[in-house]
């Protein structure tokens, strides 16, 4: 090696040595970058969860104790409410609502998406009930409309098939076309459903009870692989298994049906147990729970404070997410 041979060989050194030293100073800086990307983009456990609450058969005027105590279990529970018809007795006028169901279940007017009952169309068609509501329940003279709730379709359904006005339930009726349609346009949704009357019931009394009159309305949404549909009309509570709308267990594509009549107006007895009837009883005023998550469902029924009667389970969507239904 000549005189200055060795310069570029300790040049070389030098230049290896700060490199090591400049990463061993940038590493952990990088790595917290990084971690602190990561927890920001990460989503919330609860993401994408919503509840929906309610019940059907709520409030007489004559004594409103049964929908007061109702309504103080809603008070507790946020989320979106569900009034599943018969809200306001005898004959769902404006006045009735205002003096009788204001005062007890009113109070979730801005939460809560209703459906008219048949004693909404007592002696009228269902006037007061649009008029108390004020667009939140669909258009008038058709009381059926839909809304989401994250991953979730809400199907609201107008169940009174022999109001003149509606058209009927029957296949090519007009709130069975909106129904197909609306179901089409959402392929990738879990579908949940709910209006005033049920087509499967255990009721004392059949012709009350149960409403084939639905069975369009159910081959639809069965079609669509909804999840599950809740009823009143009944002042009972009656889950049944999955089942297609010819009354078959169908685990891997049926409909899950709630009747849940237990909004506090009054009880009605139960008769015999209808087939795929799983859990029943008709003397408890409760509401039901529904917690919607992407891809899956749970729910509870929570008695009124003094009661012992629970429900509760969980079910998964015929849809999953980033999937159409088969």
């Amino acid at each position: 090696m000549g005189r200055f041979g060795w310069i570029p060989l300790i040049s070389s050194l030098l230049i290896v040595a700060s490199a090591a030293v400049s990463l061993a100073q940038e590493s952990p800086a990088n790595h917290s970058a990084t971690a602190k990307t990561s927890s920001k983009s990460a989503p919330k456990k609860s993401s994408g969860t919503f509840t929906l609450v309610g019940a059907g058969d709520i409030v007489g005027c004559s004594d409103l104790s049964g929908a007061q105590a109702t309504a103080k279990l809603i008070d507790a529970i946020p989320g979106t409410v569900f009034a599943a018809g018969d809200l306001a007795y005898q004959h769902g006028t404006y006045e009735e609502f205002v003096k009788c169901y204001g005062p007890t279940w009113g109070r979730f007017k801005a939460r809560t998406r209703p459906t008219p009952g048949n004693h909404e169309y007592n002696g009228a068609t269902a006037i007061g009930y649009f008029r108390y509501w004020d667009g939140r329940a669909g258009d008038p003279g058709k009381g059926y409309y839909s809304y989401d709730l994250g991953t979730w379709h809400i199907v609201v359904l107008n169940t009174n098939c022999g109001s003149k006005e509606l058209g009927g339930c029957a296949e090519g009726s007009p709130e069975e076309t909106w129904l197909k349609q609306d179901l089409a346009a959402h392929p990738e949704a879990c579908t949940l459903a709910y209006g005033h009357h049920a087509l499967f019931s255990s009721g004392l009394l059949p012709k009350h009870a149960e409403h084939p009159e639905l069975r369009a309305l159910w081959q639809d949404l069965y079609d669509a692989h909804a999840d599950m549909i809740l009823a009143g009309h009944e002042h009972s509570y009656e889950r049944f298994a999955p089942q297609n709308p010819e009354g078959n267990p169908d685990p891997e594509h049926g409909i899950r049906e709630i009747v849940v009549g237990t909004g506090g107006r009054s009880h009605t007895p139960l008769g015999y147990a209808k087939p795929n009837s799983e859990v029943r009883d008709d003397k408890t005023y409760g509401v039901l729970k529904l917690t919607l998550s992407p891809g899956k469902y749970s729910w509870e029924f929570i008695p009124v404070p003094g009661k012992a009667f629970r429900d509760s389970g969980e079910g998964v969507c015929h849809a999953q997410p980033g999937s159409p239904k088969n």
